[in-house]
């Protein structure tokens, strides 16, 4: 047998096949029999192209044209299609455009400061609801819910309908003219506080107004999101129980409970376009209950739960028409996946990648969990995985008395702070997580306090908390398997993107546990980023460290920026230069200050990316680099 160390194993699985290898997929949504999606398409510099399946035939709306939206940074939520009538926000122009005649129409001026984004075609009343974010006056930009026609230039951005409050999402128009939405305000995000309204729409002459407006669920220490009207009732998601379950509202106004799983059935609304559940042809409503970290397709029925795909362990934006259900699905061992299932049978209808492992090379997600500082954490544990008899771990020799003993060699961890971070990471195949593990390192991702998908309680052990509950849950999940013999105690890194790398610089200012560190767009000033950064998560940091300026004092505590002195290790910092969520300035301010310390720090800046890496080039550039950094800390010889 050959004898490789752990890191150092060839991997079937290289850099460029994460970056060119597949495409992100997104929103899956019927209108009649035609089927829409998007792919986000790395190896075009991460376009997002809109996709129509009809008649068996599948081909791409209007080729060329990047299907996005940038509203709360975010985006998503940037087309829709009824009765054959196909709307869509153009990026970068931000214009809405219409796709279903013979050439592309716009429908908004462009050199405009608009971005649309929710869009919802309603052909027989000639106009496209959508939120609107207004960026032309100085300071925060203004978002309203707003009609746009299908025709002619709506030079004014539309008609306004509903205004007032910082935020709109998700405009659902039943079929007798009722208007359901959310709405909330700052200092509060759409998880911990949020309305549902509804009112009449009314048409006349002058064109389409609302009034009759009422509040009928949500408030403070409730989040109600996500309408749907189910006939005359309005079906809507609330986490009053303590979990995000399904309530209805019928016509007079009173309030059922339709779930009672102790389960959250949404995920926070950090996007738009993402829909937790539908309503089948015959009224029966298709969800995705997360249960110890796992969901998938379920039929919500009088006897209660009935599961469409058990292989299924996360699943997405959700649809349905008649009997039809489509989602957009994670498996344990193979790429996500559209796939849709009627009359009983299932086809995949797209795979964001071709890309698949041998069963002997496949690492899946190991639920884990270990004792936190309030209460029990959560993770997924993924343990290098080779492919005997091709490879075993070499005997390393550990003088623990006079005598030397020999021991098997244990893998270097990483350990990954996901986003958010009211967010969480699923145990879905990851190619970016097997790329790791089969070169022979473990992998830990942790959904610390503050994750979603655990009910609200887990989600507020948070408020007030961010920078040290998920910080002591990240260091005592790689301590817990340091402990337990899985991994090298010696060899920990940790790496997260935007707030996991807030944590991940956290981690490595306030303990010596951590032997590397990777921050990928992190934030290593939180008082810079109180001041500087977008209207979406402006005064998020309110609920998550305190009201600002008034604890200031608390920021500057919790700022990585200020804490070199404990700094011990080397660091790698991943920015893109156009990002206006956590801003350039952070991630160069933070290399700057490493260097001054005479500490081995690199910081790659690259051009036209934002707060994610959407280029192929980026993406192999930026992993082949954080291989190359593991390598030179941990000692490892990578395969030539």
């Amino acid at each position: 047998m050959s004898q490789i160390s752990y890191g150092s194993w060839p991997s079937p699985i290289s850099a460029a096949d994460l970056s060119i290898g597949g495409v992100r997929l997104a929103e899956p949504r019927y209108d009649g029999a035609d089927l829409y999606w998007t792919q986000g398409r790395p190896a075009e510099s991460g376009r997002v192209a809109l996709i129509r399946q009809r008649d068996g035939v599948t081909g791409e709306m209007a080729p060329g044209l990047n299907v996005r939206t940038r509203v709360h940074e975010y985006g998503g939520g940037a087309w829709d299609a009824r009765d054959g009538v196909v709307v869509v926000s153009s990026d970068p122009s931000g214009q809405l455009v219409r796709l279903d005649g013979e050439a592309p129409v716009t429908l908004t001026p462009d050199g405009t400061s608009w971005r649309f984004a929710d869009l919802r075609v309603w052909p027989e009343l000639g106009v496209v609801l959508a939120v609107r974010e207004d960026h032309s006056a100085p300071g925060e930009p203004v978002n309203r819910l707003v009609v746009v026609g299908l025709s002619g230039s709506n030079e004014d951005g539309g008609t306004v309908l509903a205004e007032g409050a910082d935020f709109h999402a998700c405009p659902e128009l039943s079929a007798d003219g009722r208007l359901a939405w959310m709405e909330w305000r700052h200092p509060d995000m759409p998880w911990d506080s949020c309305l549902i309204r509804i009112g009449r729409l009314r048409v006349s002459a002058a064109g389409l107004t609302l009034d009759d407006v009422r509040t009928v669920a949500g408030g403070p220490g409730e989040s109600a999101v996500h309408p749907l009207w189910r006939g005359e009732e309005l079906l809507f998601c609330s986490d009053r129980s303590g979990f995000w379950e399904l309530h209805a509202r019928a016509p007079g106004g009173a309030l059922t409970q339709l779930t009672d799983g102790h389960a959250d059935l949404v995920e926070p609304f950090w996007v738009f376009g993402r829909r937790p559940f539908a309503v089948t042809g015959n009224g029966s409503v298709v969800l995705r209950p997360r249960v110890d970290g796992r969901s998938a397709p379920t039929l919500l029925t009088s006897l209660g739960y009935s599961q469409l795909a058990p292989d299924v362990v996360d699943c997405d934006s959700l649809d349905a028409a008649g009997d039809r259900v489509v989602a957009l699905v994670q498996f344990a061992d193979a790429p996500d996946a559209i796939v849709e299932w009627s009359g009983g049978e299932r086809r995949v209808v797209d795979s964001a990648s071709s890309i698949a492992l041998r069963p002997s090379r496949l690492s899946p997600a190991e639920a884990v969990s270990w004792a936190g500082t309030a209460g029990q954490v959560h993770g997924w544990y993924y343990p290098p995985c080779s492919e005997p008899p091709l490879f075993e771990p070499v005997l390393v020799e550990l003088v623990e008395t006079a005598a030397p003993v020999a021991e098997p060699e244990l893998p270097p961890l990483i350990v990954i702070s996901h986003g958010g971070p009211t967010a969480f990471s699923t145990a879905g195949f990851s190619l970016a997580v097997q790329f790791w593990t089969t070169r022979g390192f473990a992998v830990l991702d942790v959904n610390y306090s503050g994750s979603s998908g655990y009910g609200r309680a887990y989600r507020d052990r948070l408020r007030g908390e961010w920078g040290v509950l998920d910080v002591a849950d990240c260091i005592a999940g790689a301590q817990a398997l340091a402990a337990a013999g899985r991994v090298d105690g010696a060899r920990l890194a940790i790496r997260g993107g935007s707030a996991g790398g807030y944590t991940t610089l956290r981690a490595l200012t306030t303990s010596d546990v951590f032997a590397a560190g990777c921050s990928r767009y992190g934030i290593g000033d939180l008082t810079a980023l109180a001041s500087d950064t977008h209207k979406f998560e402006a005064r998020y940091l309110d609920g998550l460290v305190g009201p600002w300026p008034a604890a200031s004092e608390t920021y500057a505590e919790r700022s990585p920026i200020n804490h070199l002195d404990a700094l011990s290790c080397p660091m790698l910092i991943l920015q893109g230069a156009e990002d206006a969520v956590v801003p350039p300035n952070q991630a160069e301010a933070m290399a700057a200050a490493v260097a001054a310390k005479g500490l081995e720090v690199e910081l790659i800046v690259f051009d036209g990316e934002g707060h994610g890496f959407r280029k192929a080039e980026t993406i192999r550039r930026a992993l082949e680099a954080e291989l190359a950094f593991y390598a030179r800390t941990f000692g490892i010889t990578l395969p030539s």
